[in-house]
Protein backbone atom coordinates (compact mmCIF):
# COMPACT_ATOMS: atom_id res chain seq x y z
CA UNK A 1 0.00 0.00 0.00
CA UNK A 2 1.55 3.39 -1.45
CA UNK A 3 0.83 6.59 -1.08
CA UNK A 4 -0.65 8.84 -4.00
CA UNK A 5 -0.50 12.07 -4.81
CA UNK A 6 -4.13 12.85 -5.09
CA UNK A 7 -5.85 14.02 -8.74
CA UNK A 8 -6.74 17.71 -9.28
CA UNK A 9 -10.10 16.62 -8.63
CA UNK A 10 -9.58 14.44 -5.65
CA UNK A 11 -7.69 17.39 -4.14
CA UNK A 12 -10.91 19.52 -4.26
CA UNK A 13 -13.16 17.47 -2.92
CA UNK A 14 -10.35 16.93 0.51
CA UNK A 15 -10.51 20.57 0.27
CA UNK A 16 -13.99 20.80 0.37
CA UNK A 17 -14.74 17.79 3.14
CA UNK A 18 -11.80 19.32 5.77
CA UNK A 19 -13.56 22.93 5.07
CA UNK A 20 -16.97 21.39 5.84
CA UNK A 21 -15.46 19.70 9.09
CA UNK A 22 -14.17 22.83 10.24
CA UNK A 23 -17.38 24.76 9.57
CA UNK A 24 -19.06 21.94 12.06
CA UNK A 25 -17.02 22.47 14.81
CA UNK A 26 -17.33 26.22 13.93
CA UNK A 27 -21.13 26.57 13.98
CA UNK A 28 -21.05 24.20 17.35
CA UNK A 29 -22.32 21.04 15.50
CA UNK A 30 -19.78 18.52 16.05
CA UNK A 31 -19.54 15.46 19.15
CA UNK A 32 -15.90 15.80 20.37
CA UNK A 33 -14.01 13.14 17.94
CA UNK A 34 -17.66 11.47 17.07
CA UNK A 35 -19.90 12.14 13.87
CA UNK A 36 -18.74 12.29 10.26
CA UNK A 37 -18.59 13.61 6.94
CA UNK A 38 -17.98 11.62 3.82
CA UNK A 39 -17.20 12.34 0.41
CA UNK A 40 -17.08 10.21 -2.54
CA UNK A 41 -13.56 9.97 -4.20
CA UNK A 42 -14.16 11.35 -8.00
CA UNK A 43 -13.37 8.84 -10.92
CA UNK A 44 -13.61 5.69 -8.32
CA UNK A 45 -16.16 2.89 -7.69
CA UNK A 46 -16.65 2.68 -3.72
CA UNK A 47 -14.44 4.45 -2.13
CA UNK A 48 -15.39 7.15 -0.22
CA UNK A 49 -13.05 9.98 2.55
CA UNK A 50 -13.77 9.94 6.42
CA UNK A 51 -12.41 11.41 9.24
CA UNK A 52 -9.50 9.99 10.93
CA UNK A 53 -10.97 8.61 14.35
CA UNK A 54 -9.54 10.75 17.47
CA UNK A 55 -8.89 13.87 15.46
CA UNK A 56 -11.26 17.13 16.76
CA UNK A 57 -13.04 18.39 14.04
CA UNK A 58 -11.22 21.94 13.95
CA UNK A 59 -7.85 19.88 13.52
CA UNK A 60 -9.17 18.07 10.13
CA UNK A 61 -6.93 19.16 6.86
CA UNK A 62 -7.24 18.09 3.52
CA UNK A 63 -4.48 15.41 3.50
CA UNK A 64 -5.85 13.72 7.09
CA UNK A 65 -8.96 11.99 5.57
CA UNK A 66 -8.91 8.44 5.43
CA UNK A 67 -9.85 6.65 1.87
CA UNK A 68 -11.47 3.65 2.24
CA UNK A 69 -13.96 1.39 0.42
CA UNK A 70 -17.18 0.03 0.89
CA UNK A 71 -15.43 -2.93 2.61
CA UNK A 72 -13.70 -0.88 5.33
CA UNK A 73 -10.63 -1.28 4.27
CA UNK A 74 -8.43 1.38 4.51
CA UNK A 75 -6.69 2.26 1.24
CA UNK A 76 -3.44 4.34 1.25
CA UNK A 77 -0.92 4.84 3.97
CA UNK A 78 -2.41 6.78 6.85
CA UNK A 79 -1.26 6.91 10.95
CA UNK A 80 -5.47 6.74 12.03
CA UNK A 81 -7.88 4.41 11.66
CA UNK A 82 -12.05 5.30 11.22
CA UNK A 83 -14.58 4.98 13.77
CA UNK A 84 -16.58 1.63 13.00
CA UNK A 85 -20.10 3.04 13.65
CA UNK A 86 -18.89 5.45 10.93
CA UNK A 87 -18.47 3.11 8.25
CA UNK A 88 -21.94 1.35 9.36
CA UNK A 89 -23.36 4.58 8.59
CA UNK A 90 -21.62 6.33 5.71
CA UNK A 91 -21.23 3.11 3.59
CA UNK A 92 -24.82 2.27 3.63
CA UNK A 93 -25.52 5.31 2.14
CA UNK A 94 -22.50 6.00 -0.25
CA UNK A 95 -23.61 1.76 -1.39
CA UNK A 96 -27.15 2.29 -2.18
CA UNK A 97 -27.49 6.25 -3.31
CA UNK A 98 -24.97 7.13 -6.06
CA UNK A 99 -26.13 10.33 -5.93
CA UNK A 100 -24.45 10.98 -2.75
CA UNK A 101 -21.48 12.89 -3.08
CA UNK A 102 -21.19 14.01 0.46
CA UNK A 103 -22.95 12.35 3.42
CA UNK A 104 -22.89 14.30 6.80
CA UNK A 105 -23.96 13.12 10.20
CA UNK A 106 -24.46 14.66 13.33
CA UNK A 107 -25.50 14.58 17.32
CA UNK A 108 -26.03 17.93 17.81
CA UNK A 109 -28.04 19.07 20.93
CA UNK A 110 -31.37 19.78 18.79
CA UNK A 111 -31.21 17.55 16.37
CA UNK A 112 -31.06 15.01 19.26
CA UNK A 113 -33.74 16.41 21.21
CA UNK A 114 -36.09 16.40 18.11
CA UNK A 115 -34.80 13.00 16.64
CA UNK A 116 -36.33 11.81 20.64
CA UNK A 117 -39.73 13.44 19.50
CA UNK A 118 -42.78 11.89 18.99
CA UNK A 119 -43.84 14.15 16.35
CA UNK A 120 -40.07 15.02 14.99
CA UNK A 121 -39.38 17.54 12.99
CA UNK A 122 -42.54 19.66 12.42
CA UNK A 123 -43.29 22.18 9.64
CA UNK A 124 -43.54 25.19 12.06
CA UNK A 125 -40.76 27.54 10.51
CA UNK A 126 -38.92 28.70 7.30
CA UNK A 127 -35.91 26.13 8.11
CA UNK A 128 -37.89 23.70 8.69
CA UNK A 129 -40.49 23.95 5.44
CA UNK A 130 -37.26 23.46 3.38
CA UNK A 131 -38.05 19.73 4.47
CA UNK A 132 -41.70 19.69 4.18
CA UNK A 133 -42.71 16.02 3.69
CA UNK A 134 -38.93 15.34 2.15
CA UNK A 135 -37.10 13.92 5.73
CA UNK A 136 -36.89 10.38 6.49
CA UNK A 137 -36.81 8.66 9.83
CA UNK A 138 -34.98 5.52 10.68
CA UNK A 139 -35.13 4.14 14.33
CA UNK A 140 -32.99 3.91 16.77
CA UNK A 141 -30.84 0.33 17.06
CA UNK A 142 -28.09 0.81 19.44
CA UNK A 143 -24.72 2.21 18.49
CA UNK A 144 -24.44 2.03 14.53
CA UNK A 145 -22.01 -1.28 15.00
CA UNK A 146 -23.76 -3.84 13.42
CA UNK A 147 -23.46 -4.29 9.30
CA UNK A 148 -26.97 -5.77 8.88
CA UNK A 149 -28.47 -2.33 10.07
CA UNK A 150 -27.19 -1.05 6.62
CA UNK A 151 -30.14 -2.80 4.91
CA UNK A 152 -32.62 -1.47 6.99
CA UNK A 153 -31.27 2.47 7.19
CA UNK A 154 -31.16 1.88 3.34
CA UNK A 155 -34.42 1.01 3.52
CA UNK A 156 -35.85 3.68 5.60
CA UNK A 157 -33.67 6.20 2.96
CA UNK A 158 -35.32 5.17 -0.18
CA UNK A 159 -34.38 6.44 -3.41
CA UNK A 160 -34.85 10.24 -2.97
CA UNK A 161 -34.74 11.87 0.57
CA UNK A 162 -31.97 14.19 1.60
CA UNK A 163 -32.64 14.34 5.15
CA UNK A 164 -32.58 11.64 7.51
CA UNK A 165 -33.12 12.14 10.90
CA UNK A 166 -31.97 9.05 13.47
CA UNK A 167 -34.54 8.24 16.08
CA UNK A 168 -32.94 9.32 19.14
CA UNK A 169 -29.69 9.48 17.35
CA UNK A 170 -29.26 12.37 15.58
CA UNK A 171 -29.25 13.76 12.03
CA UNK A 172 -28.29 13.04 8.53
CA UNK A 173 -28.28 14.82 5.18
CA UNK A 174 -26.66 14.07 1.77
CA UNK A 175 -26.58 15.93 -1.32
CA UNK A 176 -24.18 15.33 -4.94
CA UNK A 177 -21.51 18.08 -3.12
CA UNK A 178 -19.96 18.80 0.13
CA UNK A 179 -20.89 22.37 -0.25
CA UNK A 180 -25.20 21.22 -0.53
CA UNK A 181 -24.97 18.63 1.98
CA UNK A 182 -23.10 20.64 4.85
CA UNK A 183 -25.94 23.99 4.19
CA UNK A 184 -28.74 21.32 3.92
CA UNK A 185 -27.40 19.96 7.78
CA UNK A 186 -26.81 23.61 8.84
CA UNK A 187 -30.41 24.37 7.65
CA UNK A 188 -32.03 21.19 9.74
CA UNK A 189 -29.93 21.66 12.98
CA UNK A 190 -31.50 25.19 12.57
CA UNK A 191 -35.05 24.00 11.66
CA UNK A 192 -34.41 21.72 15.12
CA UNK A 193 -33.35 24.52 17.53
CA UNK A 194 -36.46 27.24 16.20
CA UNK A 195 -38.59 24.27 16.94
CA UNK A 196 -37.47 23.00 20.85
CA UNK A 197 -37.97 27.24 21.28
CA UNK A 198 -41.00 27.33 20.35
CA UNK A 199 -42.21 24.44 21.78
CA UNK A 200 -40.79 25.85 25.16
CA UNK A 201 -42.69 28.86 24.99
CA UNK A 202 -45.73 26.81 25.51
CA UNK A 203 -47.91 28.97 23.19
CA UNK A 204 -49.89 27.86 20.10
CA UNK A 205 -47.95 27.27 16.73
CA UNK A 206 -49.22 29.53 13.70
CA UNK A 207 -49.80 27.17 11.42
CA UNK A 208 -48.75 27.62 7.35
CA UNK A 209 -51.02 25.74 4.97
CA UNK A 210 -49.86 22.63 3.26
CA UNK A 211 -49.83 24.44 0.02
CA UNK A 212 -47.65 27.55 1.32
CA UNK A 213 -45.51 24.51 3.04
CA UNK A 214 -45.10 22.99 -0.61
CA UNK A 215 -44.15 26.07 -2.21
CA UNK A 216 -41.42 26.69 0.24
CA UNK A 217 -39.78 23.65 -0.12
CA UNK A 218 -40.13 23.82 -3.57
CA UNK A 219 -38.50 27.03 -3.70
CA UNK A 220 -35.37 25.98 -1.42
CA UNK A 221 -34.83 23.03 -4.09
CA UNK A 222 -34.61 25.31 -6.60
CA UNK A 223 -31.62 27.00 -5.45
CA UNK A 224 -32.94 29.93 -7.47
CA UNK A 225 -32.57 32.72 -4.26
CA UNK A 226 -28.81 32.29 -3.58
CA UNK A 227 -27.70 30.76 -7.28
CA UNK A 228 -24.50 32.55 -9.01
CA UNK A 229 -25.22 33.75 -12.60
CA UNK A 230 -24.33 30.84 -14.49
CA UNK A 231 -23.64 28.71 -11.84
CA UNK A 232 -25.90 25.57 -12.11
CA UNK A 233 -24.80 24.34 -8.54
CA UNK A 234 -27.22 25.70 -5.66
CA UNK A 235 -25.61 27.21 -2.56
CA UNK A 236 -22.15 27.95 -4.41
CA UNK A 237 -22.72 32.08 -3.22
CA UNK A 238 -23.35 30.53 0.70
CA UNK A 239 -20.42 27.90 0.14
CA UNK A 240 -17.94 30.77 -0.95
CA UNK A 241 -18.97 33.03 2.06
CA UNK A 242 -18.31 29.97 4.50
CA UNK A 243 -14.54 29.08 3.03
CA UNK A 244 -13.58 32.92 3.61
CA UNK A 245 -14.40 32.70 7.09
CA UNK A 246 -12.20 29.23 7.36
CA UNK A 247 -9.22 31.76 5.32
CA UNK A 248 -8.75 33.86 8.29
CA UNK A 249 -5.24 33.02 9.67
CA UNK A 250 -5.51 30.24 12.10
CA UNK A 251 -2.85 27.85 13.36
CA UNK A 252 -3.06 25.31 10.57
CA UNK A 253 -5.48 25.93 7.25
CA UNK A 254 -7.84 23.02 5.90
CA UNK A 255 -5.88 23.03 2.95
CA UNK A 256 -2.57 21.54 4.52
Amino acid sequence: MTSKTPSPSEQQVREDLAAAYRLIAHFGLDDSIYTHISARVPDTEGQFLINPYGVLFKDITASSLVKIDLAGRILEPSPHDVNPAGFTIHSAVHSARHDAGCVVHTHTVAGVAVSSLDCGLQPCNQWALQFYNRVVYHEFEGIALDLDERDRLIADLGPSARAMILRNHGLMTLAPTVAQALILMINLDRACRVQLAIQASGQAVRPVSHEVCERTARQYESGDSNRLPDTPEPNLREWRGLLKHLERPAPSSFRD
